[in-house]
């Protein structure tokens, strides 16, 4: 949900059109940083009258932040840039923050991999007593875009100094153009199957709940309306029928304009899932 017109506008937002959960940026996502916070905002953020019919709201960090970044400056600006949106997160009281892990640029994996932890360190050694954490997401594998494996996330993870402080947020555009098979509800169940071997359930904080433009493994990251891309309904049914995935929140990222109708048309899509209607054809007489 857009925050314009202040951070408090984001819970009217998602409100208007039923949401129970809601993913922020806390400033301008394709700015690295902006002034802090006001204690008005803040207040006006938590004391929002409608701020409690929402059962989850986390924030998403800015697509600039690359904690693999090879240039000085530009990490340098990363590091900054995420530590600052952590305090804004906090300040909100905020559970956690998405982040894309960074891209190599060319360095490789395994050096990409450790300038990641080296900068996550960094970062939480420099606020130490922050609760709001980290939620590193997994990716589409673009260009040289780290977190396309499970493999990759649980190797951050395991070599970090706070692990506890660190958790995933899982895309399902994402995973599906990094390779992984959820196309039906057995493939699905299989894939979740080694998330949790490799990565762990108890790290799972979040869903984003997208279809994806393009085909399995195609390693491009194109968002798309529920049922309408190539994922197809049984991989969304599942997470949104099993008791496991109850208490994630699931947000949506697929496109929309400012009536926000199509969010309601993919929410509507993804609540006849989770019911007992799973019949296809019966949705397809509902729209």
């Amino acid at each position: 949900m857009s925050i314009g017109g202040g951070v408090q506008m984001s819970i009217e937002r998602a409100r208007s059109i039923g949401c129970t959960a809601m993913q922020i940026f806390v400033k301008n996502n394709m700015q690295w940083f902006a002034r802090p916070l006001t204690l008005e905002e803040i207040r006006g953020f938590l004391k929002h009258s409608q701020r409690h019919e929402l059962l989850s709201i986390f924030a998403h960090a800015n697509y600039l932040i690359n904690l693999a970044a090879i240039n000085p400056q530009f990490h340098a600006n990363s590091l900054r840039a995420l530590s600052e949106e952590l305090i804004r997160a906090d300040q909100l009281k905020l559970p956690f923050l998405v982040l894309h892990p960074g891209a190599h640029l060319g360095a490789g994996e395994e050096a990409g991999l450790e300038k990641i932890i080296e900068s996550i360190d960094s970062v939480l050694s420099g606020i130490p007593k922050m609760k709001t954490r980290i939620a590193l997401e997994t990716t589409a594998g673009q260009g040289s875009c780290l977190g396309s494996k499970f493999e990759q996330l649980a190797y951050i993870i395991s070599r970090v100094r706070e692990p506890e402080r660190l958790c995933v947020c899982l895309d399902t555009a994402h995973i599906f153009a990094a390779g992984y098979n959820i196309g039906s509800e057995s493939a699905v169940r299989n894939t979740f199957r080694e998330f949790d071997r490799v990565i762990g359930r108890d790290r799972l904080v979040a869903i984003h709940v997208n279809d994806s433009k393009t085909a399995r493994g195609s390693r491009v990251d194109r968002h798309e309306h529920i049922g309408k891309g190539k994922i197809g309904l049984g991989a969304f049914r599942f997470i949104m029928r099993d008791r496991l995935f109850r208490e994630i929140p699931k947000v949506l990222e697929t496109p929309k304009g400012k009536d926000l109708r199509e969010d309601a048309m993919n929410m509507k899509t993804l609540r006849a899932l989770a019911g007992k209607m799973n019949d296809e054809a019966q949705m397809t007489n509902d729209e």
